[in-house]
């Protein structure tokens, strides 16, 4: 045998005889089909199954790929019963997605029992109404909100409609289950357009979070109070638009909301971290004049007067970046450019197809 084919053969048996190198719980819906019938994957839907609470549901902003040790395991197994469950993060509805990618490429029961599991808990958590609370079942305080904030109801309406189409990924779902995910979409679709802020008989955006039992917009922790979203409202109206033959009423939810985004753009100014030495993170936030930046939207506007508002600790509302504490300044997100992509690309991209159906 020649060198080259002698050498071709040793790489080729070394990259087979490698085993999977681990990966991040982040990376887990990203890779190919073949890695999910590995031992790698295997693995980790085991710690799946037992991060998951009695409930059926999931905790949040855990890395449930890292290796568990018996000790880990008998804790986990221990804490099956807590009340933490929650769409927040991606909790429940990425555990989910994980799932669905196991039960395909194992067939496993267990990963399959766990994935029903997941999909009753998501149904239970559904308010009448069609929204959804952050944690279920405990909805104390802002926890039983229909919470918007970070995708969360549109995390989980995203995951159903897949389910109710048919979508490759859940080919194993039943048809029972199917019409059941289906109603579940309707029904949040039509909360949807009844939690739209109006003002003055104007359809604008939507809170971050909003009352359970009233749809009104609701403050969360003190410093995410009742406003229009900047940010939410970006991904609700994605998901709007993703829904086939939309309704006069859906349609018009969309084309509202790209007009709000539109009038509260703000121009020539950018967000900068300016270097501040003394400081816990050695720099801090602040908005500088800039003729030439892309626009950015604030994350929340008050309602009534589509002024950006700021926030500390104390609750007390201001409208300057720069007038909040240092703390809340810099460790959260008060600007977004999220919506420019939506009003130059996609939102265009729907009209048209929508002028073609």
């Amino acid at each position: 045998m020649k060198l080259f084919q002698v050498l071709s053969v040793t790489l080729i048996g070394m990259v087979l005889s490698t085993p999977c190198a681990a990966i991040s719980w982040r990376q887990c819906l990203r890779q190919p089909n073949a890695w999910y019938s590995s031992k790698e994957a295997i693995r980790i839907a085991d710690n799946v199954l037992l991060y998951q609470r009695n409930d059926g549901g999931w905790h949040k902003n855990i890395d449930m790929a890292q290796p568990l040790d018996s000790k880990a395991k008998a804790k986990l197994i221990q804490d099956k019963s807590r009340n933490d469950s929650t769409i927040d993060n991606g909790g429940t509805s990425v555990q989910m997605q994980y799932l669905a990618r196991m039960v395909n490429a194992t067939n496993q029961k267990r990963f399959k029992d766990a994935f029903n599991t997941g999909f009753d808990y998501l149904l239970r958590a559904q308010y009448s109404n069609g929204g959804w609370p952050q944690f279920y079942p405990n909805t104390r305080g802002y926890y039983g909100h229909i919470t918007f904030n970070d995708n969360a109801m549109v995390n989980v309406l995203t995951l159903l409609r897949d389910i109710s189409t048919g979508k490759e990924l859940y080919r194993f779902v039943d048809r029972e289950q199917m019409d059941k995910a289906g109603a579940a979409v309707t029904r949040g679709v039509d909360c949807i357009l009844r939690c739209q802020i109006i003002v003055n008989g104007k359809r604008l955006a939507w809170c971050a979070q909003h009352d359970e039992k009233t749809l009104k917009p609701a403050e969360a922790r003190s410093y995410e109070k009742p406003s229009l979203s900047g940010s939410e409202s970006v991904g609700i109206v994605h998901f709007l638009m993703q829904i086939e033959n939309p309704t006069p009423e859906i349609a018009e939810a969309i084309k509202s909301a790209v007009a709000w985004f539109e009038e509260v753009k703000i121009t020539g100014i950018r967000q900068i971290r300016k270097p501040a030495p003394d400081s816990p993170r050695g720099y801090d936030k602040t908005i500088v004049p800039n003729p030439d930046a892309e626009p950015l939207w604030a994350r929340f506007y008050e309602i009534g007067t589509n002024r950006p508002i700021f926030c500390s600790r104390d609750g007390i509302i201001r409208y300057n970046m720069d007038e909040i504490s240092y703390e809340r300044r810099n460790s959260y997100s008060w600007y977004t450019s999220g919506p420019m992509q939506l009003l130059e690309r996609d939102y265009p991209a729907w009209k048209k197809q929508l002028a073609n159906q």
